[in-house]
C-alpha cells in the first residue's frame, strides 16, 4: 500500500515539474514578444513620417474639399470644370464607364487624380504628394479612369448635324450640308530611340499626327491619334475612312479641309494658288474674284478646327509637351482629352476658354496660299462633278456679295 502511495507522489512531482517548465517557457516567449514589440515601437517612434501617416485620412478629405467642392473657381482652375460638371462626370464614370469605388478610393477622388494629371501634366511623385497616396495607387487609378473614359467614346463624341438650308450663321450659311471641319495637329510624344525617325515631323520634332473632325460649335466628332509625325494628312484621312468604326461621311454631306487634302467628294478644300488666310483680309483688302471670296469664307468657317485644337491644348497641359507614359497610353490620353473636352462643352453653359483667341499652330499641313443605313463615301479623289460643285458655289457666293455691295 505504501509502495502505491510512493509511486503516486512521484508522478505528481513529475507533473508539477513539467507544468513549472512550461510556465517558464511561456514566460520566456512572452518576454521575447514584448521585447520585439518594444524595439519596433522605439523604431517607429523614431521615424519622422509616422505621425504624418496618421493624419493622411483627414488631410485627404480636406484636400478633396479644397480642390473640388469649396468653389467653382478653384475647381475650374485645377480640374478644368465647375463643381456641377465634375459631379456629373463622376456619375457618368460610374454608370457608363463602369468605374467603381474601392476600399481605399471613392470615385470622385479617382476622377480628380485623373483630371489633375491631364490639366497640369505633373509627374507621379508630385500627384502622390498632393493627394497623399502612393505612386502605385496614383498610377493604378489613373489608368482605371482613363479606360473608363474610353468606354464612353460613343456617348461623348458628338453626332454631326449638317448645316441647314435656313442657316443664318455668317460663317457657315453658304456651306449647306457641311458637317464641320477636319484637320490634323501634331502632339509631342516620347517614343523609343529606334522609332524616332518615323515620329519626326517636318519641323524636326517627335510627334504623333492626330486627325480630328469637329462641329461648328467646337465639339469633336471623330479623333484618330497614333499616326507617326512623318505621316501625311491625306494618308491618315484615308486610313480613318476604311477603319471599322472610322470616319463616316454620308453622300451629300462634306467636311471643310485645308489645302493639304484632296478636294474630292465629301471634302471641300480651298482653291490653290489663291489668297486664303484670314489675316490676308484684315488690312482692308477685298476679294477680286470668286475663288478669293470662296477662300475667305472657307477659311473663316474651317478656322473652327484650329480654334478647337487651341482650346484643347490650353485646357490640358499634358498635350503641350511629351508625356511620361508609353506611346500606347499617350494615344489613349489624347483621345480621352478630346472626350472630356466634349463633356465639358456639353455640360457647362459657359466655357471660359471661349473668351481666348486660341489658334493651334502646331500642324504640318500644306496650308500656305493656295450611320449603318447611310450610303457613306469610302474613297477620296478628285472628280469633275466635285470640282464643278466648288466652282459653282464660289461663283454664287461672290455674285451675292457683289450685289450686296454695289
Amino acid at each position: 500500500m505504501s509502495r502505491l502511495k510512493l509511486n503516486k507522489q512521484k508522478k505528481q512531482k513529475k507533473l508539477a515539474a513539467f507544468c513549472t517548465l512550461w510556465l517558464h517557457i511561456l514566460n520566456m516567449v512572452s518576454w521575447y514578444i514584448q521585447a520585439v514589440q518594444a524595439v519596433i515601437s522605439i523604431h517607429l517612434d523614431s521615424c519622422p513620417t509616422r505621425p504624418r501617416y496618421k493624419m493622411f485620412y483627414p488631410e485627404r478629405k480636406e484636400y478633396m474639399h479644397r480642390l473640388v467642392y469649396e468653389s467653382d473657381e478653384t475647381c475650374l482652375h485645377q480640374l478644368r470644370m465647375n463643381r456641377a460638371t465634375f459631379v456629373s462626370l463622376c456619375n457618368m464614370m460610374e454608370t457608363g464607364g463602369r468605374l467603381k469605388a474601392s476600399k481605399y478610393l471613392e470615385v470622385d477622388e479617382q476622377v480628380a487624380i485623373f483630371l489633375y494629371v491631364l490639366a497640369h501634366h505633373v509627374k507621379n511623385r508630385v500627384v502622390k504628394f498632393y493627394f497623399r497616396r502612393s505612386g502605385e495607387t496614383i498610377s493604378k487609378y489613373f489608368n482605371k479612369v482613363l479606360n473608363a473614359v474610353i468606354r464612353l467614346e460613343s456617348e461623348l463624341f458628338k453626332k454631326p448635324e449638317p448645316i441647314s438650308e435656313t442657316s443664318t450663321d455668317e460663317r457657315w450659311k453658304w456651306f449647306k450640308g457641311c458637317l464641320g471641319a477636319i484637320d490634323g495637329t501634331h502632339i509631342s510624344v516620347q517614343v523609343p530611340e529606334e522609332d524616332k525617325p518615323r515620329y519626326r515631323n517636318r519641323k524636326g520634332e517627335i510627334t504623333t499626327n492626330v486627325l480630328a473632325a469637329c462641329t461648328p460649335d467646337m465639339h469633336f466628332i471623330y479623333v484618330l491619334p497614333g499616326w507617326e509625325g512623318s505621316a501625311a494628312d491625306g494618308r491618315i484621312l484615308r486610313s480613318a475612312m476604311i477603319r471599322e468604326n472610322g470616319l463616316q461621311v454620308p453622300k451629300g454631306n462634306y467636311y471643310l479641309v485645308d489645302a493639304g487634302y484632296t478636294n474630292g467628294e465629301g471634302f471641300l478644300a480651298p482653291f490653290r494658288g489663291q489668297r486664303y488666310h484670314l489675316n490676308t483680309w484684315l488690312n482692308g483688302q477685298k476679294p477680286e474674284k470668286p475663288e478669293e471670296y470662296f477662300n475667305m469664307k472657307h477659311s473663316a468657317a474651317r478656322n473652327v478646327i484650329e480654334r478647337c485644337f487651341g482650346v484643347l491644348k490650353k485646357r490640358w497641359a499634358i498635350l503641350r509637351s511629351p508625356s511620361f507614359y508609353p506611346i500606347r497610353t499617350q494615344n489613349k490620353i489624347i483621345l480621352a482629352c478630346c472626350l472630356v473636352h466634349n463633356f465639358i462643352r456639353r455640360e457647362m453653359a459657359y466655357d471660359p476658354l471661349d473668351d481666348e483667341e486660341l489658334i493651334d499652330t502646331n500642324n504640318d499641313a500644306n496650308d500656305e496660299d493656295l450611320g449603318s443605313h447611310v450610303d457613306n463615301i469610302t474613297t477620296i479623289g478628285t472628280s469633275n462633278e466635285w470640282t464643278n460643285f466648288r466652282q459653282n458655289l464660289a461663283t454664287s457666293m461672290f455674285n451675292a456679295w457683289i450685289s450686296r455691295h454695289h
